[in-house]
């Protein structure tokens, strides 16, 4: 009886284990799919792949949720209110990036991002010559590409370095690749590239600006984060049509997720990195 008693509770033991939720999931806080489930994302976009689209079919919910989990900290840093809030703001900024929509756009101009995959018209194959760290392979583009419209060699290299594709032999498969296309718009908003801090950290709360941050007015929020991604172009300039569109999308998708989007929305006052 007793030796039947110890493998009974044996077996009770091992069942409560495997009911446990996973050491990571713990210590990261809930999955990004039971933060934004399918039927929130398909609410979101919910003209990514009309026939007008370039990009149909091509950015998948499965994409996003497989190409998230590679990068644990986002949407998984903080409290829930701050994961969602991050959620909505890299979608917004991708959204700005890849929109098809227009001021009189069925259901508003803020329904119709991942509309592109490539950037239309580029004004150049986007090399730098100078990086000699990530030279330009012959006869390549490194034209947007992608969510976050990835673009020039010195971002095209060190993303396929990180997620294991030749960035600048084969700058393509940003475009046909949904997992790869997710994962490059991830990896460069967590990554830090010094003196730019990163998306993921300022939108967690974690960013600490320097005397050069604070002398160039760059605080906190989403404005910082346009300033990260093209501030070089939109920031500094009160009223730019841009910024409000990526205002414009982080606006929606914060009310659809049920939060607040934080103070600093614009970057008009701050200098460029």
């Amino acid at each position: 009886m007793a030796r039947s008693l110890v493998f009974l509770l044996l077996a009770l033991a091992s069942s409560l284990l495997t009911l446990s939720p996973p050491v990571t999931e713990a210590r990261g806080g809930a999955s990004i799919a039971s933060l934004i489930p399918e039927q929130l994302f398909d609410g979101i976009f919910l003209h990514k792949d009309d026939s007008a689209c370039p990009a149909k079919d091509f950015y998948t919910y499965d994409s996003f949720v497989r190409a998230a989990s590679c990068f644990p900290k986002f949407g998984r840093t903080g409290s829930v209110r701050m994961r969602k809030r991050e959620i909505a703001a890299f979608l917004a900024q991708v959204s700005h990036e890849t929109t098809g929509g227009w001021a009189t756009a069925p259901d508003g101009p803020y329904a119709w991002g991942l509309c592109f995959k490539e950037e239309v018209s580029p004004q150049s194959d986007y090399c730098d010559p100078s990086d000699k760290e990530w030279p330009c392979y012959p006869g390549k583009s490194y034209k947007g590409r992608g969510p976050i419209q990835l673009s020039w060699n010195f971002n095209y290299g060190p993303a396929g370095k990180a997620l294991g594709f030749d960035g600048l032999r084969n700058p393509e498969t940003v475009s046909n690749n949904s997992l790869v296309a997710f994962k490059t718009a991830l990896w460069f908003w967590t990554t830090e590239r010094k003196p730019k801090t990163s998306c993921h950290t300022v939108m967690v709360g974690k960013y600490r600006p320097s005397k050069a941050d604070l002398a160039a007015n760059r605080t906190a929020g989403f404005g910082l984060v346009t300033n990260i991604i093209n501030g070089g172009l939109e920031c500094g300039i009160p009223g730019d049509a841009r910024v409000n569109n990526r205002i414009g999308f982080f606006q929606r998708y914060a009310k659809l997720f049920g939060v607040d989007t934080g103070p600093n929305l614009d970057c008009q006052n701050q200098k460029p990195f």
